[in-house]
């Protein structure tokens, strides 16, 4: 199964409620960042470019309640940086299962066998395990040699100690497509219940930015990965909406949904999305949607930082939102998520 089904029916119910209310603004993803630091540098990643003041700062487990029960999402994704980092990620993780949210903990899986002991097997959470190819070609993104090795022992680990462990891989312009879908068997093999995977984008403090992809080329690309029908190998199971997976192949014309994957962080509420700072930083989610032009972004905008991201944070809640306008996408969602073909 691709997702619990406790969460496939939380997530559909809240969507469901929001739709009722004719609520054209909510959150699905809260990408809560407890802190900034990290122990890889990676080239795709701007995040640890910031100033050394702002590398230092961590939010406090409060902090993150606040922000989560002020966002009201059903899902959190807690990222970075490198969360296993924070000195208080265990009263963290445990405060927002005790809230019954759905927990994605990312990480570069470094320090994950070592800190497994902090967490407990539970419904709630999920390891999410950064992974962007194979052997070399995971090391050279990470820019670490031995880190994907590091990281399938930890899958195995918390496999072996009853976790439930997802991938999420971020795809780059150059890329062999066959090494994608050799990475997708590999980690299939491994046992891993989901897989997340979405083309990379171009953060201005990235290092390097000559490798995100264009929007044609994304699409030609995930066509070779997944198939011209989106659906990838029967045996793959994604954590995606099949409307989505369709979406980075071509099938659909969706505009960004940039308020569906809300960012939180050391710095406050981003505007307008977890990519994009631009509008910089407010101090509550209700400015954050009420005090944003939303008009001035997505691709359909005509804004040129817009116009080529295909990244899942902006389109998964497009696909979500899709999958509610006729039976036949909802059926097709739902056996997605249940990991039926």
């Amino acid at each position: 199964m691709s997702v619990p089904i406790r969460q496939v029916l939380k997530v559909g119910s809240y969507v469901f409620r929001q739709r009722l209310k004719k609520n054209k603004r909510y959150p699905l993803v809260l990408m809560l960042e407890p802190l900034f630091r990290c122990n890889l540098a990676c080239p795709g990643c701007g995040k640890i470019q910031y100033p050394t003041d702002i590398l230092r700062r961590h939010l406090s487990p409060e902090q993150c309640f606040k922000a989560v029960e002020e966002c009201g999402a059903p899902v959190i994704s807690v990222a970075g940086g490198e969360p296993l980092l924070h000195p208080q990620i265990e009263e963290i993780v445990s405060g927002l299962i005790g809230r019954k949210k759905f927990i994605y903990l990312c990480t570069n899986a470094i320090l994950l066998e070592r800190n497994l002991h902090k967490f407990k097997p539970s419904v709630y959470l999920t390891l999410s395990i950064h992974m962007d190819g194979l052997e070399e070609l995971h090391d050279k993104a990470v820019d670490r040699r031995g880190v994907f090795r590091e990281a399938v022992g930890a899958i195995q680990k918390a496999k072996e100690l009853g976790f439930r462990v997802t991938t999420n891989t971020t795809v780059f312009d150059g890329v062999n497509p066959q090494e994608m879908i050799d990475l997708f068997d590999g980690l299939t093999d491994l046992g891993v219940d989901g897989m997340m995977v979405s083309p990379g984008y171009a953060y201005e403090k990235a290092p390097d930015q000559e490798h995100f992809l264009k929007r044609n080329k994304t699409k030609t690309l995930f066509s070779k990965i997944l198939g011209e029908d989106g659906k990838g190998k029967k045996r793959w199971r994604f954590n995606h909406s099949p409307l989505y997976l369709e979406f980075l192949t071509g099938q659909h014309d969706y505009d960004c949904t940039p308020w569906g994957n809300p960012n939180y962080s050391v710095l406050g509420w981003q505007r307008p999305c977890y990519l994009m700072a631009e509008g910089g930083h407010v101090e509550s989610f209700k400015e954050l949607i009420e005090g944003t032009d939303w008009s001035g972004y997505g691709c359909k905008s005509g804004n040129p930082k817009c116009q080529d991201c295909m990244v899942h944070s902006g389109y998964e809640p497009t696909a979500v939102n899709d999958s509610m306008t006729s039976v036949s996408k909802a059926l097709k969602s739902l056996a997605g998520a249940l990991g039926i073909r």
